[in-house]
C-alpha cells in the first residue's frame, strides 16, 4: 500500500491569498467592487487588451457568453463531447440545442471536418474547447464560423495563457471563457470570466450578471446574479501574479513526464503552432479501458494521484442521450485517457516516482508496447 501520496492536483492557497482575502474583508467591500474591477483590468493583459468581465464560475461565464450573442431557443451549437459537461449544460441553459462532433484523436480537440458536417440550417455557433490546456485548431474554426456565419465561443475554462501560433486563446472567438475553480492554471476559489473583443458586448455581459442593472433599481434587461465577489477577485490577483512562473513549471514537469514515459504510455500530444498549458497531462493508455483502468488502480495504490477526464462523454451522459449521437473517436479516447499529476508543487523527485509507477504500472497491466 502507499505510504505517501502524491495529489493530482493541489490548489495554491498561500500566505498572500489569505491576506488578499482578509484584507478585503476589512474593507468591507466585498461584493462586485474594486478588487473585481483591478482584477478584469490584470487578466486582460493575458488577452491583448480585450474587455473582461468576471462572474461567479466558469459555467456562468458560458451561459451568459451565449445570451449575450443573442442565442437561445431554436439555435443550435456544435460542440465536442469529449469535455466536462458544463459545454454542453451552458448551452440547454440558454435554451439552445448541443449538437455533437468528434475530436482530433491526437489532441482531443473539436475536429474542423467534423464541425463542419455538424453545421445545419439552426445552427448559431461554435463552442470549441481548449481541452487540458492545448489549443483547439482556431484558425480553421475560424473560417468555418465565418463561412456559415456562426459566432464562435471559446471555451478556454482549462487553457489559461495557452497559445496558437504565437496569439494567446481568448482572442480568437466572439467571446471567450475561463474558469478559476480551485483546481485550475489559477484560481479565485470560485469564479469564471467572459472575454469579448468590445466594450458594448462587455456592458451587455455586465448587466446579465447583475439582474439586467448597472445603476442601482435601473434594471434594464432581465439578467441574474452571476456576480464575482471581491475575496475571489484579490485571490485571482494574487493567482495571476505567479501565473507565468506556474505555467513554466507545468511545462517544464510534462517534458520531464514525456522523456521518461514508456510506450504503453502514449504522452500528450502538440500540435504545430500550440503553446499547451497542461491543465492536465493526459496520456492514452495502450490497451484499451480494462488496461487503462488496472493502471489507474496500480498507481493510486502507490500513491501516486490519477484520473480520468472524462469516463463518459457527454453524449452518453443521460440529458443527452437521447440525442442518439455516434462519436467513436470521442467514446475511444474516454476509454483510454488517464491525467497524471503535472501541478507545479510537483518536486523532482515526485516526477520521478510518477514516472516510475506509471511503468511498472502499465508493464503490470498488460498495456501495448
Amino acid at each position: 500500500m502507499a505510504t505517501s501520496t502524491i495529489p493530482a492536483a493541489k490548489p495554491v492557497i498561500g500566505d498572500e491569498e489569505v491576506a488578499a482575502a482578509v484584507r478585503v474583508l476589512r474593507d468591507g467591500r466585498v461584493v462586485q467592487g474594486p478588487e473585481v474591477a483591478a482584477f478584469e483590468q490584470e487578466f486582460a493583459a493575458l488577452v491583448e487588451g480585450r474587455p473582461c468581465v468576471a462572474v461567479n464560475s466558469g459555467t456562468s461565464a458560458l451561459h451568459l457568453a451565449l445570451l449575450a450573442l443573442g442565442i437561445g431557443p431554436g439555435d443550435e451549437v456544435v460542440v465536442p463531447s469529449f469535455s466536462f459537461a458544463a459545454t454542453a449544460n451552458a448551452v440547454r441553459l440558454a435554451g439552445a440545442e448541443p449538437v455533437f462532433a468528434e475530436v482530433d484523436p491526437d489532441t482531443f480537440c473539436l475536429d474542423p471536418d467534423a464541425a463542419a458536417e455538424a453545421v445545419g440550417p439552426r445552427t448559431a455557433a461554435l463552442m470549441p474547447v481548449h481541452l487540458y490546456g492545448h489549443p483547439a485548431p482556431m484558425g480553421r474554426l475560424t473560417q468555418l464560423a465565418q463561412r456559415h456565419g456562426l459566432a464562435l465561443i471559446e471555451d478556454a475554462c482549462q487553457a489559461h495563457a495557452a497559445q496558437l501560433h504565437g496569439r494567446p486563446v481568448g482572442t480568437f472567438g466572439d467571446a471567450a471563457c475561463f474558469s478559476f475553480y480551485p483546481t485550475k492554471n489559477m484560481h479565485t476559489l470560485e469564479g469564471g470570466l467572459v472575454v469579448v473583443p468590445d466594450e458594448e458586448r462587455a456592458r451587455t455581459l455586465r448587466l446579465l450578471r447583475n439582474q439586467g442593472m448597472e445603476q442601482r433599481y435601473e434594471n434594464e434587461i432581465v439578467g441574474a446574479n452571476m456576480r464575482m465577489t471581491d475575496v475571489a477577485a484579490a485571490i485571482g490577483r494574487v493567482q495571476l501574479e505567479r501565473l507565468a512562473e506556474w505555467t513554466q513549471q507545468r511545462r517544464r514537469n510534462a517534458r520531464t513526464l514525456d522523456l521518461g514515459l514508456d510506450a504503453g504510455l502514449v504522452a500528450p500530444r502538440v500540435a504545430d503552432g500550440a503553446r499547451h498549458v497542461y491543465h492536465q497531462y493526459t496520456v492514452r493508455v495502450r490497451g484499451g479501458a480494462a488496461v487503462r483502468d488496472a493502471v489507474q488502480a496500480r498507481l493510486r495504490a502507490e500513491g501516486i494521484g490519477c484520473a480520468v477526464y472524462y469516463p463518459t462523454p457527454i453524449h452518453r451522459l443521460r440529458p443527452y442521450a437521447h440525442l442518439g449521437a455516434e462519436l467513436p473517436v470521442t467514446d475511444r479516447a474516454a476509454a483510454e485517457v488517464l491525467s497524471l499529476p503535472v501541478h507545479p508543487s510537483l518536486t523532482p523527485g515526485d516526477l520521478d516516482q510518477i514516472v516510475a509507477a506509471a511503468n511498472r504500472a502499465v508493464a503490470e497491466a498488460g498495456g501495448t508496447r
